[in-house]
């Protein structure tokens, strides 16, 4: 939420408090996926590039797939024309989503060989596996994989942002305790943690 928006709400919360009632109540009967949807449209044609990101971020953590989003944005040109989509566009590149690379769309969650299991020593590794990253945390048979792409808005967290047990994104300074995955100072949600298995001898990780 932007500082205006903090200080409208404080200076005039008989106004604003409806507002953002009215806001929350819109869309119930729609499922997430749909109302996630129509969020990232409606960011794109006000062209407001935070909260494109912020509700992009949003459709693909309660499910959406890159190639829904992709298909929202054309069912969408003739309300954010060509201008609009390709300010889309431009964002979505820069945000350099694995799930948006064009060898991905169309594709169904699978298996991924991450790497030998005795080559992945206690501690915390970052490894890169099929055009995504990964923080591969290891206390003896206790294994997590998490995405490298802080749930807030998506920021690539590089390995110099561990410290002990503690990751740390340099964009927003969230904070994350690296052997849980939880999230310990300025946000709200988990790292994402990927599903697991090692099959002979191989760490596999499902995405």
């Amino acid at each position: 939420m932007s500082d205006a928006i903090d200080y409208l709400l404080q200076a005039r919360p008989e106004a604003m408090q409806p507002y953002f009632s009215f806001l929350k109540q819109s869309g119930k009967k729609l499922d997430p996926k749909t109302r996630a949807l129509i969020s990232v449209i409606s960011k794109v044609h006000g062209r407001t590039e935070r909260g494109f990101r912020q509700y992009l971020t949003r459709a693909l953590r309660v499910g959406c797939s890159a190639d829904e989003v992709l298909d929202a944005l054309l069912a969408a040109f003739p309300m954010i024309g060509l201008s609009g989509l390709i300010w889309a566009t431009d964002i979505l590149l820069d945000m350099d989503l694995p799930e948006f690379k064009p060898e991905a769309l169309g594709s169904e969650p699978q298996w991924h060989t991450v790497g030998r299991i005795d080559e992945i020593d206690d501690g915390v590794s970052r490894l890169a596996c099929d055009n995504r990253e990964l923080f591969i945390y290891r206390n003896g048979d206790v294994i997590k994989v998490y995405d490298s792409r802080c749930p807030h808005q998506v920021t690539n967290i590089p390995q110099l942002a561990l410290s002990d047990c503690t990751l740390t994104c340099p964009k927003h300074e969230w904070q994350f305790d690296i052997s849980t995955g939880e999230c310990i100072a300025k946000g709200n949600r988990p790292l994402t943690e990927f599903e697991h298995k090692i099959e002979d001898g191989r760490l596999l990780a499902y995405w």
